[in-house]
């Protein structure tokens, strides 16, 4: 209580002697929340408990956040996280009171503690999270945040809802696994005094989900997302359609599923999305503030839409149903109109249900196309794409046909064709397969996975700089992603084995500065994760290269399963 009534004192001080408009409404938004805050400690103060905080001083920059925030200063005290604890959100601010949901309820997940949110008044309060809504220009993009933590408070302030949410990611990892204070009548969790500032480096930072070659669950997915939003993920690509499964209802082609839909990689029965279940997954995204990127692979990878629809088929042979992982076999017509039309039925109806700005086209490995072919038919997808608004993004070989800056190269493998979409004046998603594939083994032993690319040990995974990444200019880069293809995996084990940890370390890649970033420091903060992904029910790889914090899991039980 007297920290805020100083930062008051402070606040109105300041005010006094500015003459900036801009700085005058933001100090005075400040002073109206400080004083909200200090008016609702005050009022509870006839019904209070006796507490007993004997908890030890905590250090702020000790704390194994990952992704590294851009800046920690710590006061080495602590803020009670407790039974009197209580959640205010900004009032009118869209979005707010569902991050101080989201947040009420993952403590109570973790704790047990049922936190309030905005209720006019809690007997016995002593300490109060806010999540307010700011104009300040330090915030100068819109997943930035700050945190302000003090013995009796955690300010979290932000410009947008989404900010708040990245911070409030933050505040969960602050949160310790135990209740630390064995002098109080009742569990405290201590969470570190400081102050906290942070934003992101790439706005783009995601994760693909083939779920093509082997299909995922809508929970599969859900669960998936759970994972990637709690290390400040943005973007889910879904990789719907191959040459062995296709995975998105198609209203106007139903027979995409019907057929197409039916296996996948060794014969299993397969599966698909309707459309009610895409938009369950599209909207569960959003309310982790994560855009959903869908993808159809084309003119190659597209066997499943030909033995659906052998009119679309273009490789000279009669499609059958597709199980193995051989690559490159497969063409749609690209001088047939009726696989234009198709093409603008797929993507009207993708689109109408995507609020997402952009369209995934593929167009990798179409190695029995005709090159003159191929420049056709991606010239033609690209402008069916922007009819329906959306912005084109295709695998790096994009960049070949007679496109311009207004599309998105994903470079995966080849240079040459990350070049020539930087002298398009193209943005580029970096996720060279040497360096960002999670379907890569770990190592000789690992018991999923591929090699073609490359052996991707944890720390191969995060020493690299995507900045610098084969000397493609940082005013390119979009942003990172860690594609995780599924021809070795058929459950969410099997997904999560790949995965994890290694997708983590991509999320620091993504939004920690290169400044931020280093190995030896990182490896400590990952061991820290342990107890979060066992209570995450993930069956993560236990690499020996990180000394596993122990919690209630032994890691060959793990293993075993």
């Amino acid at each position: 209580m007297p920290k805020l009534i100083e930062d008051l004192r402070f606040t109105i001080y300041d005010l006094r002697f500015t003459k900036n408009k801009k700085n005058m409404i933001s100090l005075l938004k400040k002073s109206i929340v400080t004083l909200t805050i200090v008016v609702a400690l005050i009022s509870c103060t006839e019904e209070k408990k006796k507490r007993v905080l004997n908890f030890p001083k905590t250090d702020l920059a000790a704390e194994s956040l990952i992704p590294k925030p851009l800046k920690m200063i710590p006061t080495n005290d602590g803020f009670a996280l407790d039974q009197f604890t209580a959640i205010y959100t900004s009032a009118n601010a869209t979005g707010y009171e569902e991050v101080g949901k989201f947040l009420a309820k993952k403590i109570k997940v973790k704790t047990d503690i049922d936190v309030q949110v905005n209720v006019d008044e809690i007997p016995g309060r002593e300490g109060v999270i806010y999540i307010n809504q700011s104009d300040s220009l330090e915030l100068d993009t819109p997943e930035a945040y700050q945190i302000y933590i003090t013995s009796d408070s955690v300010i979290l302030n932000s410009n947008t809802a989404e900010g708040a949410f990245r911070g409030v990611q933050t505040l969960r990892q602050l949160i310790p696994e135990t209740s630390n204070d064995t002098m109080a009548e009742y569990p405290i969790w201590t969470i570190p005094t400081g102050k906290i500032i942070d934003k992101p480096n790439f706005g783009y930072r995601g994760s693909m989900l083939d779920v093509a070659r082997h299909f995922f669950s809508v929970e599969d997915v859900k669960k998936y997302i759970d994972l990637l939003a709690y290390y400040k993920y943005n973007v889910l690509h879904l990789h719907l359609s191959d040459d062995q499964g296709w995975r998105i209802e198609i209203k106007s082609w139903p027979k995409l599923t019907e057929v197409g839909g039916s296996t996948e990689v060794g014969g299993e029965a397969g599966g698909f999305y309707t459309q009610e279940d895409y938009k369950e997954i599209v909207a569960y995204a959003a309310e982790h503030y994560m855009t959903v990127v869908p993808e159809i692979d084309m003119p190659g990878h597209t066997n499943a839409a030909s033995v659906s629809y052998p009119i679309l088929n273009g490789n000279g042979k009669t499609p059958k149903l597709y199980e193995g992982t051989h690559v490159g076999f497969s063409t749609f017509d690209t001088r047939k109109d009726t696989v234009y039309a198709f093409v603008d039925d797929v993507v009207r109806e993708i689109s109408a249900i995507t609020p997402g700005p952009y369209f995934h086209i593929g167009g990798d490995e179409s190695h029995v196309t005709k090159k003159k072919d191929y420049i056709y038919f991606m010239d033609k997808v690209v402008d069916i794409v922007k009819k329906y608004g959306k912005t084109p993004i295709g695998w790096d070989e994009l960049a070949t046909a007679n496109v311009d800056s207004t599309s998105i190269a994903q470079f995966w493998g080849s240079k040459e064709n990350a070049d020539e979409a930087v002298s398009k004046g193209m943005k580029i998603i970096m996720s060279p397969a040497k360096k960002a594939y999670l379907d890569m083994q770990y190592d000789t032993e690992s018991k999923h996975g591929l090699h073609w690319a490359a052996y991707i040990p944890v720390d191969t995974a995060y020493i690299w700089t995507p900045e610098t990444y084969e000397g493609i200019p940082l005013e390119n880069i979009l942003g990172i992603e860690a594609p995780l293809w599924s021809e070795t995996i058929s459950n969410i084990a099997e997904l999560e084995y790949l995965a994890f940890p290694r997708a983590i370390g991509y999320s620091e890649l993504s939004w920690s500065t290169e400044e931020n970033r280093d190995w030896e420091n990182y490896k400590v903060r990952l061991a820290n994760q342990a107890p979060f992904l066992e209570r995450m029910n993930v069956q993560f790889y236990p690499s020996p290269l990180i000394d596993w914090k122990k919690s209630k899991y032994s890691y060959t039980e793990i293993e075993k399963d």
